[in-house]
Parts: C-alpha cells; sequence; structure tokens
C-alpha cells in the first residue's frame, strides 16, 4: 500500500514572521546580556529608588528639611528621628531625601549639557575635518591639561556657588570626553560603504550628519554617558564638601558630609548616612554603565 505525501503549503505569516526576527532577537539579546546579571539589576533597582524617591520628596518626607528647632540640636537616631538632627535641629533623614533631589538634578543636567555640546563638536570634528577639527580638538587638548575636579573647581570658584553654577561647571568639566570619542567613532563610521552613498546620492553633510552617522555612533556614548552620572554626583558631593556646590540652606549629600564631619566622634552618622548615600548611587550607575556596555557591544552579538 502506497503512502502519498503531500507537501505542506507555503506559510506566508512566517515568512513574513522571519523577517522581524532580527530585530526581535536583537531586543531578546539586548535584555538577555543586561538583566544576565544580578549587580547590574541591583543597579537599576537602586536608580529607580532614587528617581522615585526624588520625585516623591514633597510627600514621603517625615519633616521640614529646612525649619530649624536648636532644642532638638545634635539628637542621636530615634524612633522620631531616624536618622538624629543636625546642628541646627534639622532632621537627616528629610534632608537627605531632598538631597536626592540635588544630585538627581546636578547627574542629569551637567551631563545632558556635556553631552550634548561634547558630541555635537566632536561630530563636527569628525565629519567635517580640516580646520574645524584642528581648532576644536585644539581647545580640546587645552581643556584636558587639567584634571576634570580641577577645572570644576576653579570655574565653581569663578562663577561661585548654587545649583546652576555646579550644573555648569561640571558639565564644561565633562565637554573633552565627549568630543573625543564622538570624533573617533564618527571618523570609524564615515568610511562605511552607506555613508558614501548617501553623499554620492547628493544627500547635504547636515542630513548624513544626524540621519546616518549620528545613530550609528551612540552605542558608546550612551554607556559613557550612564558612567558620567555617577562621576557627576561624586563630583557635586565634592565640590559641596568645599563650600563651592549647593548654597546653604540647600540639602546637598556632599554639604551635609561636610557639616557632619566635626562631629564624626560624638554624632558620626551625621557624615556616614550621606556619604553612604553617595557610595550606593554612584556604585549603582556604575554597574548599570557596565552592563550596558556589554549588552550594547557589536563584538558579543550572536555570541550571548
Amino acid at each position: 500500500m502506497s503512502t502519498t505525501i503531500i507537501p505542506s503549503a507555503p506559510q506566508t505569516s512566517t515568512a513574513f514572521g522571519d523577517l522581524q526576527t532580527p530585530h526581535t532577537k536583537s531586543w531578546q539579546r539586548f535584555l538577555r546580556v543586561f538583566l544576565g546579571r544580578k549587580v547590574v539589576i541591583f543597579g537599576a533597582v537602586i536608580i529607580a529608588i532614587l528617581i522615585f524617591v526624588a520625585l516623591t520628596a514633597d510627600w514621603i518626607t517625615p519633616y521640614d528639611p529646612y525649619q530649624q528647632n536648636l532644642r532638638e540640636s545634635l539628637k542621636p537616631p530615634s524612633s522620631a528621628h531616624w536618622l538624629g538632627t543636625d546642628a541646627l535641629g534639622r532632621d537627616t533623614l528629610s534632608r537627605i531625601i531632598y538631597g536626592t533631589r540635588t544630585s538627581l538634578a546636578v547627574g542629569v543636567n551637567s551631563v545632558g549639557l556635556a553631552a550634548l555640546i561634547g558630541m555635537t563638536l566632536g561630530l563636527l570634528a569628525g565629519y567635517l575635518g580640516g580646520w574645524i577639527s584642528t581648532l576644536i580638538m585644539r581647545c580640546v587638548d587645552a581643556l584636558m591639561a587639567i584634571p576634570p575636579l580641577m577645572l570644576a573647581l576653579a570655574i565653581g570658584a569663578a562663577l561661585g556657588g548654587g545649583l546652576n553654577n555646579v550644573i555648569i561647571s561640571l558639565g564644561i568639566s565633562l565637554i573633552p570626553t565627549y568630543v573625543r570619542l564622538m570624533r573617533g567613532q564618527v571618523l570609524a563610521v564615515k568610511q562605511s560603504d552607506y555613508i558614501k552613498a548617501s553623499e554620492i546620492i547628493g544627500s547635504s553633510d547636515l542630513r548624513t550628519m544626524l540621519a546616518h552617522v549620528l545613530p550609528n555612533c551612540l552605542s558608546p556614548l550612551i554607556v559613557l554617558i550612564t558612567l558620567n552620572l555617577g562621576v557627576a554626583i561624586i563630583a557635586e558631593a565634592g565640590l559641596s564638601f568645599v563650600g563651592l556646590g549647593i548654597t546653604p540652606p540647600g540639602a546637598a549629600w556632599g554639604s551635609m558630609v561636610n557639616d557632619g564631619y566635626r562631629y564624626l566622634l560624638s554624632n558620626p552618622i551625621l557624615s556616614f548616612a550621606p556619604g553612604f548615600c553617595v557610595m550606593l548611587v554612584v556604585l549603582a550607575f556604575n554597574l548599570v554603565g557596565d552592563g550596558l556596555r556589554d549588552a550594547l557591544d557589536p563584538r558579543l552579538r550572536g555570541t550571548l
């Protein structure tokens, strides 16, 4: 008895689904690599908590962080004040909670400013070349001759304290790293065939830079932005510690460490609590940046 084998009809839906496979696999690989280590998840959770606390500080603080009460000065931790009070009787926990806003504002705005200016200059220097590249890179070399923290201290001393001046000083000090990284990426990408094809069909330099060059240079810059968020936060703490950061009575972790170090023997939590917050947040941004680097590294595609 013979058996007739009926060939299966082609499935157009499967073929259409295969067209989506590379994009789907790309996102699956990204999530698998990024979330594959518990330390990266830990860092992401800490950053999420930081954002939540900063957005809800008005509702979750037990006391007014700026209200002074000298009768409650330098109280140890208790049920009324979980982290005690400072020399002016202000609740330490409330000031730490409000300090998350300062740290997040400084980190996001200063890094955003540095990334916007640095990536623009690096894109122009790498793609246009010539005297424009020479002028931009010599200015960057001059800035890099000064350590970033020293440059931020000098600019902060010239501008004075305050949130806006801290953002400007830190943003300027971080610009050189973005310029050099962006220029290097552009020099590699502009030699690609699709860039040459775009130039042949008559695309303008601006369109080519924004539509073809910039998107293919973003992966390492995203990692740098994430890492620099932690750098900016710890730099702001350093500026506030030496008196060039957030002006009183503003709540900032660095200035809280500076105010509390005088009482390290009698009430060490005044410095240790905000110092621990700085350490934890910087560690979280570094862990997330490391996870993004692994997930966005093109050399790992197809291997993880």
